[in-house]
């Protein structure tokens, strides 16, 4: 197995679906002859031609407009917005339209549409740039939320992304880009979008994250373990929406402490949701109450804030010492 980047792994899930299947379509601003603008669709146009890999104009709302046209008429288009603070402009043409069109419609007309867009903080960038705001499109019925962790899942959730019937909102951590490296088949390997993964075990605490969050999260289970010697119990959401709880649950159950991390801001945030999921799956095995550990309720800092904004390690063993004190 090759060692890839997300960029390369997603990269590598585009061209092999696009090789497979001619429905396939990548669309966005400077996807084709710049390779996007962390270059995730390098080398694409050149290899399948502006027919199927298109630049489109700085224009969200028609990007995914033409979108959703396609997939209704059975392509498969991967729309590309560049970062996630620049798709509420196309926020209409989603909630309206793809989230609504196979119900709307009795299944007629197929809505098989990936968007993908760079998401969350960590790199210093402008302001619309840093945002996490998966819960906007985890609160949308008829749409599905993956956030992936690294270039191995990142690869195998794209491949499914694309395969699936119905519209995927599919975010990218800016900060994992090219963070590190993973071992990444060449052979086809897919992930059901759905199923979080349970990442280290343990039995005195359970930590639930996903994407840019999981690499702190998993250092902060080391230093209690090194620390406290406290085991802690790790579990990679992968999906936000639809949101399995039932590894979740069976975790809780076991250690009676839970910690949850998420870059997005605290209030209604993913993590409200799951505490309220465990609260009425496993309220009787729980010893401490449960702890968040999330951005803070204000627009993102610009540059000498933003480590201040963005969840910790300490911030993270700080609260996961709290719920073990209990």
């Amino acid at each position: 197995m090759t060692k890839m980047t997300m960029v390369q792994a997603l990269n590598l899930a585009l061209k092999q679906e696009m090789e497979k299947d001619d429905s396939v379509i990548l669309l966005g601003e400077d996807v084709g002859r710049d390779g996007g603008v962390f270059r995730v669709t390098e080398g694409l146009m050149d290899q399948f031609g502006e027919q199927r890999v298109v630049d489109t104009p700085l224009a969200e709302s028609a990007i995914v407009g033409m979108s959703i046209g396609m997939a209704a008429y059975g392509l498969k288009p991967v729309c590309e917005i560049q970062f996630s603070g620049f798709s509420y402009q196309n926020f209409h043409q989603i909630e309206n339209h793809a989230a609504r069109l196979r119900q709307r419609s009795q299944g007629r007309y197929p809505m098989s549409l990936v968007l993908r867009a760079p998401y969350g903080g960590g790199v210093r960038a402008l302001e619309h740039h840093s945002e996490s705001r998966e819960a906007y499109w985890a609160h949308t019925p008829g749409l599905k939320m993956v956030i992936p962790s690294g270039p191995r899942n990142a690869r195998a959730l794209m491949v499914s992304a694309i395969r699936d019937p119905d519209p995927v909102i599919f975010y990218e951590a800016k900060a994992l880009y090219r963070a590190f490296r993973e071992e990444v088949p060449e052979e086809e390997e897919t992930l059901p979008i759905g199923r979080p993964q349970l990442v280290r075990e343990g039995k005195d605490l359970t930590m639930i994250s996903y994407g840019a969050m999981l690499r702190p999260t998993l250092e902060a289970a080391e230093v209690l373990r090194e620390r406290d010697g406290a085991l802690a119990e790790v579990i990679d959401l992968l999906t936000i929406s639809p949101l399995d709880e039932e590894i979740l649950v069976k975790s809780v159950q076991k250690t009676g402490r839970a910690v949850i991390v998420h870059e997005a801001p605290r209030s209604f945030g993913p993590g409200a949701e799951i505490v309220a999921r465990l609260m009425e799956k496993a309220f009787f095995f729980l010893q401490a109450p449960i702890e968040r550990v999330a951005g803070f309720d204000i627009v993102i800092p610009l540059f000498a804030r933003e480590k201040s904004y963005i969840p910790s390690v300490e911030r993270i063993v700080a609260a996961a010492g709290r719920t073990l004190k209990n």
